[in-house]
């Protein structure tokens, strides 16, 4: 926790916080459009008022960036061109951190300090992008004979629809945007319906950074007509969509009609896969994070806990010690770890979970609340005498609900961990290099995480195996997804 954010107050606002949609080179204010109004998980109060957008500002934001497409305005520029603004954008979004982290907390509920720490790390993947659009490269072959000769070169997918969701808005867009920017990509956004302020204040600082107009397009609106527009145009050449696995098909079954380019990113039912000689006392530290930061609202939420059998009890103690002391409060204190859920629609799908799991014959145990009982609040519990097939252990809760599963041999932990429609990451204990590397092929993930968790950076890929998506983002292989090839075959005299 930085010193500054300890210090820092939030406070509700007196009146809703208000951005413009950006639809081409057009600034569309609120009282231009039937607003969108987000108000606060707990608190009931209004916190931010958006212009909603329509069909028809699908179909001129889609017009504009085919246009500037088709122009190259931007992938026209020179790498080090674009590079330079993506690290304005950069530096312009560390200069308005205050404003991010408010807005984000606000929006989602979380705590100030989570709020910062996402802020800082959409500032590290700007950076990071920046640096790709002077180091993307194609091939040449000089060696076909004949007088011949190959270029390959790379060419921007074109116009690129990119949809967003709630849990991480600031800092799921910037896994995509500035890698997508980088190589000379125009994108139309549209982020969540209940998390807009972030994404919205973004793309008035890449105006302002010298993104040319209609470059970039950020819509705030619904799935079923913003969206859905997005997926069925004909001029967007590509979609990245972040979401549940669920809307990720009904996507794919669109797209692949009309043979879009896809990046998803989809649900997760991480496994913490914890063995007898791992450091007990990090790992339980790590498992309590993995499973109630952002109270348990994340696709690689660890909400699985693989332990082995011999240190079950030792180690369920320490889990149980952990969870009680996160202190969940309200998001306005600044000592605050762990909020509400985003809204009364999620409150009640990880109520189900959890009532499924009693229903099912596991034991539950739930921090006990520390007052009285806020709207929208579940507290972190830990799901014992847990079977691999029960929909706890199947299914994504995206709440703060941990289930525990015991095991004795490394290929049975393996087994189970691989025993869901899901891959997209895993945490593995132990001291053992050679038993990791054993976790690490034999894991059906995208990401394995050993002797840390949700340690993400910038330069390594985000990759879903299974139902937990297809393509990646962030990292150097970046550049493949947002980039297609072109063969140059020369006959020279």
């Amino acid at each position: 926790m930085s010193t500054a954010s300890a210090a820092w107050p939030v406070k509700l606002p007196g009146t809703p916080i208000e951005l413009p949609a950006i639809v081409g080179d057009k600034l569309v204010e609120t009282r231009d459009r039937e607003p969108i109004e987000r108000r606060h998980p707990t608190h009931d109060i209004a916190i931010s008022r958006y212009p909603r957008a329509t069909v028809a500002d699908v179909d001129a934001a889609v017009a504009a960036a085919s246009a500037a497409a088709e122009k190259r305005v931007w992938s026209g520029m020179s790498g080090a061109q674009r590079a330079k603004i993506l690290l304005d954008v950069a530096r312009r979004i560390e200069e308005k951190l205050d404003e991010f982290r408010r807005i984000e907390c606000l929006e989602c509920g979380k705590p100030v300090t989570n709020a910062e720490r996402e802020v800082r790390g959409a500032i590290a993947h700007w950076e990071y992008a920046a640096t790709l659009a002077r180091h993307t490269y194609g091939d040449t072959y000089d060696n076909l004979g004949g007088g011949q000769m190959g270029l390959i070169l790379r060419e921007p997918y074109g116009v690129v629809a990119m949809i967003t969701p709630w849990n991480y808005p600031l800092l799921i867009i910037s896994q995509k945007l500035p890698f997508a920017l980088a190589v000379g990509c125009c994108a139309v956004v549209k982020p969540s319906e209940l998390t807009s302020g972030t994404t919205l204040l973004l793309g008035r600082i890449l105006l302002e950074a010298g993104i040319p107009p209609g470059v970039v397009s950020v819509l705030p609106g619904f799935g079923h007509d913003v969206g859905a527009g997005l997926c069925a145009d004909p001029r967007v050449d590509m979609i990245s969509f972040t979401g549940s696995t669920r809307v990720g098909k009904e996507i794919a079954g669109k797209a692949g009609a009309a043979l879009k380019k896809l990046s998803l990113e989809l649900g997760g039912k991480s496994a913490h896969i914890v063995c007898a000689d791992a450091d007990l006392e990090t790992a339980a530290q790590k498992v309590v994070i993995g499973a109630t930061r952002n109270a348990g609202q994340a696709c690689v939420s660890g909400s699985r806990l693989l332990v082995e059998r011999s240190i079950a009890r030792e180690f369920l103690e320490r889990v149980r010690a952990g969870m009680l002391a996160v202190r969940v409060g309200d998001t306005l204190d600044p000592a605050t770890e762990m909020g509400p859920l985003i809204s009364a629609a999620q409150f009640e799908r990880v109520s189900g979970y959890i009532a499924a799991g009693q229903r099912d014959g596991a034991t539950y145990w739930s921090r006990p609340s520390d007052g009285p009982a806020r709207k929208n609040y579940v507290q972190p519990g830990l799901f014992t005498q847990v079977d691999p097939k029960m929909s706890i252990a199947q299914e994504e809760i995206f709440g703060p609900v941990l289930s525990a599963i015991e095991f004795e041999t490394v290929d049975q932990a393996i087994a189970i961990a691989n025993g869901t429609p899901y891959g997209l990451s895993a945490g593995v204990w132990t001291r053992d290099l050679d038993k990791a590397f054993r976790f690490g092929r034999g894991l059906k993930a995208g990401t394995i995480e050993v002797n840390t968790y949700m340690a993400g950076t910038p330069e390594l890929p985000l990759t879903g195996h299974k139902e937990s998506g297809s393509g990646h983002e962030r990292g150097r292989f970046a550049v493949d997804e947002f980039t297609e090839l072109k063969t140059i075959h020369l006959q020279l005299n």
